[in-house]
């Protein structure tokens, strides 16, 4: 089967791809162009484009981009069934004796848009009408042809090889949340089981980082380049007012990468309030300055900004006489590095630099970026909010998915990278299932360690006592 090549050669700078081929067929079957550019089309006529036939397949940006964005229009199953149908009825495969020859010219490049379907978006598949469906339309072209059914066998095994890794990530994911407690519940209840903290574990800021930088990828892996668009999925307005994503939005491994950014930033909150003395505090604060520094320079952005969004903390910011005691001035570039203002202009110039590098890289290790992803959902967010889904005339404004494909795929791209870090499963273990303070534990824990500075303070302090720990 032919290989599908890397994401970073799909899209050029502006988002469209230049050479969409244009067959006589669309120039009057309701697409229409603009420079050579695909800008909009009826649903029916955008899905009879993704459709080879014997003189055509569908350029491979395209194939992508409509597979991303025919979601927000109907269920993946609904389009597989057309797909399916305008491949059977268009090249007769339904007749008992369909002609050999025109199978053999035609087999490959419907085995080839499988390929990538399955490849990309291979999640559309645990839905057993999509596997169904492909079966079928596998079957069809198989008959009485061994080379066929070979390939056939491959793409299965492939995807489901794809469907059983994700299930045990799941897995592993419902274990890690099952054992992430509050740590003060605890230290009340077994404290010697927790007097360790992460430099006796880890007392190099370079090997956490890279350690970071190993969840981060793994985790990046598992989400699909669906997830981004089926977090916006509403109501299709041509589509009698039902949602047309009625399933619970297929989401779950875009929400456990954010829940792991929350919980990075608790558990440097947690380690930094947790120390009794103020040197050692200094001293956590000044290693987890280091280790953000190391994610910059790696490109792990997203353990850079959690690392700093914990050090922000009001349980962890107000500790005044113990920053007194810390060389900040590292930590001001990095905050510098990460400043929201003129939306994230820093940040954003910071990650076209990685970005840039990966792209000439020789080595995973300069391959690496990780975007800081809470902007990367909120970008994508603002591009489907400001552009609407159809035009006035019920066509699919197809202008706006290619900048969403542009987007996503260059995530795409970076999810791919593999990561050039050995495995420290003590550390990993450490990061992923310690015990981590609640925001009312840090508080707690910060006032315990500088005490209140005025009355509102004071009798929030008197209350976190008695309830966390049932003394007045």
């Amino acid at each position: 089967m032919p290989q599908t090549p890397p994401f970073a050669a799909m899209f050029d700078s502006s988002g469209y791809n230049r050479n969409l081929y244009l067959s006589k067929e669309d120039n009057c079957g309701g697409l229409y162009y603009h420079d050579n550019n695909l800008i909009s089309g009826s649903l029916e006529a955008l899905i009879q484009h993704l459709v080879p036939n014997v003189d055509y397949y569908p350029d491979r940006t395209y194939i992508f981009t409509f597979l991303l964005s025919s979601r927000l229009f109907m269920h993946p199953y609904e389009l597989m069934a057309k797909v399916c149908h305008l491949c059977i009825e268009q090249q007769r495969l339904i007749e008992p004796g369909a002609d050999k020859t025109r199978i053999r010219k035609i087999a490959p490049k419907i085995l080839q848009l499988l390929t990538e379907w399955t490849e990309t978006f291979p999640y559309d598949f645990r839905d057993e009408r999509m596997m169904r469906n492909l079966k079928e339309l596998a079957q069809r072209i198989t008959s009485g042809d061994e080379m066929y059914r070979k390939n056939v066998q491959q793409i299965i095994q492939a995807l489901i090889r794809k469907l059983a890794s994700l299930s045990q990530y799941e897995e592993v994911l419902a274990k890690i949340n099952a054992t992430a407690t509050d740590r003060l519940t605890v230290l009340k209840t077994k404290p010697q089981s927790i007097q360790r903290d992460i430099l006796t574990v880890c007392n190099d800021p370079y090997t956490l980082a890279q350690q970071l930088t190993r969840i981060e990828l793994e985790r990046l892996n598992y989400i699909g380049p669906e997830e981004f668009v089926q977090a916006f999925v509403q109501k299709d307005p041509l589509d009698n007012d039902k949602s047309c994503y009625g399933n619970p939005k297929k989401t779950r491994n875009l929400e456990a990468y954010v829940e792991w950014f929350n919980r990075l930033s608790y558990l440097v909150a947690t380690e930094i309030c947790m120390p009794v003395k103020k040197k050692h505090r200094a001293r956590m604060i000044e290693y987890f300055i280091d280790v953000a520094r190391e994610c910059f320079n790696i490109g792990n952005f997203n353990s850079l900004m959690a690392i700093i969004s914990g050090m922000n903390m009001s349980p962890v910011s107000r500790l005044k006489k113990t920053w007194a005691k810390v060389k900040t001035a590292k930590f001001d570039i990095l905050e510098h590095q990460m400043d929201p203002s003129s939306n994230f202009y820093n940040y954003r110039t910071a990650l076209r630099g990685a970005a840039q590098r990966s792209l000439t890289a020789h080595s995973s290790r300069e391959k690496i970026v990780i975007p800081f992803f809470s902007l990367l959902i909120k970008d994508i967010y603002f591009l489907n909010e400001g552009c609407s889904n159809r035009l006035p005339n019920g066509h699919v404004n197809f202008e706006k998915f290619w900048e969403l494909a542009k987007q996503v795929s260059e995530f795409m791209t970076w999810k791919q990278v593999e990561c050039p870090f050995e495995r420290d499963r003590k550390i990993l273990q450490y990061l992923l299932t310690i015990p981590v303070f609640s925001e009312d534990a840090l508080y707690l824990a910060s006032y315990e360690s500088e005490g209140p500075e005025n009355h509102i303070e004071k009798d929030r302090w008197k209350t976190l006592r008695s309830t966390l720990l049932g003394r007045v």
